[in-house]
């Protein structure tokens, strides 16, 4: 297996391929917490020590299910969780921020969060306020560096002309990735690293999902993979799985591969519940790509060529603002 290289998120060595945990609390089907806690530590083990969660991954399942994995190991890993998606709406008021906090420091059985991340933005509260608060968390030292997902560029100027965002994360594959580009440009301006969730298409980047029948749990609500949409964004992933072929690894690892060659200031963070699949994404640092490979892959699936949003219309209203 390739080395794990790192990098830089506006001061935080990460490598360059973490976890995403969402999928643990059953988010794309059933997961037994067990089996999840040895798939945390096997990660660990083999040297996938940047982990994501959120307080809102279960409700509070995700942040738990990790504090146990994590016993024992907490120095071992860069620890990343979100907050501010709430049951009741998006909450990005001063005091929700601490108690928040507070509320999932105790979850997570540790006494510092290193990358405390606003989830979603609340658009009824200025960044100025939000991020105040968050900043007085780095001064308490219950969180290291801070964070924004799913924030348009204006917002992200703001928040860190009032405490230096260590990391964006947003969408970001070969299917999608109008909203991250334009993120990338204050991202790299201000130095600040970006973080690309969701890098495997949400499973369809893999090539496992051939037909419709393969569509299942909380896929079924995204656009993409819904009727209308689906054979249009199938042959756009056959074009991969040509690459793919031709470069001797799997589509997941090529679009990985593809994904690392945008950049030193870019790493991702595909989720699995499975150790195979794990190992697989970790192989993706064998797979060689040169300038004009990175350029013919990204010619085949052009800017803006995925049929769907990224989410249902809800959702949507809630991201790039």
């Amino acid at each position: 297996m390739a080395a794990i290289t790192h990098r830089n998120l506006g001061g935080l060595s990460v490598p360059v391929v973490g976890l995403g945990c969402m999928g643990l609390s059953g988010v794309y089907g059933p997961a037994e917490d067990a089996t999840s806690e040895d798939l945390v530590r096997e990660a660990i083990d083999l040297g996938v020590t940047h982990l994501d969660s959120s307080d809102m991954y279960g409700w509070g399942h995700n942040e738990e299910l990790l504090g146990r994995a994590l016993k024992g190991r907490r120095g071992l890993v860069m620890l990343a969780t979100k907050f501010g998606q709430t049951q009741e709406g998006v909450n990005g008021r001063p005091d929700y921020v601490v108690k928040a906090c507070d509320a999932s420091l105790k979850r997570l059985g540790t006494d510092v969060i290193d990358l405390y991340y606003q989830h979603r933005v609340d658009p009824k509260v200025p960044a100025e306020d939000t991020v105040g608060a968050m900043s007085r968390l780095v001064e308490q030292g219950k969180v290291r560096f801070l964070g924004l997902s799913e924030a348009a560029p204006d917002r992200i100027r703001k928040a860190h002309a009032v405490h230096p965002i260590a990391a964006v994360q947003t969408e970001y594959s070969l299917l999608y990735r109008e909203e991250a580009e334009e993120t990338r440009k204050v991202t790299r301006e201000l130095g600040i690293g970006f973080v690309a969730y969701s890098p495997l298409g949400r499973g369809f980047l893999t090539g496992a999902i051939q037909t419709l029948a393969d569509v299942d749990g909380r896929r079924s609500a995204h656009p993409r993979f819904q009727e209308a949409n689906f054979d249009h964004n199938r042959a756009l992933v056959a074009r991969i799985e040509a690459f793919a072929k031709e470069k001797e690894c799997t589509p997941a690892q090529l679009t990985l591969a593809w994904l690392f060659a945008q950049g030193d200031d870019v790493v991702a963070i595909p989720g699995t519940r499975s150790p195979v699949r794990l190992r697989e994404n970790l192989e993706a640092l064998s797979v060689s790509l040169s300038d004009d490979d990175v350029a013919r892959i990204a010619d085949a699936v052009p800017t803006g060529a995925a049929a769907g949003t990224r989410y249902p219309a809800g959702g949507m209203a809630g991201v790039f603002i």
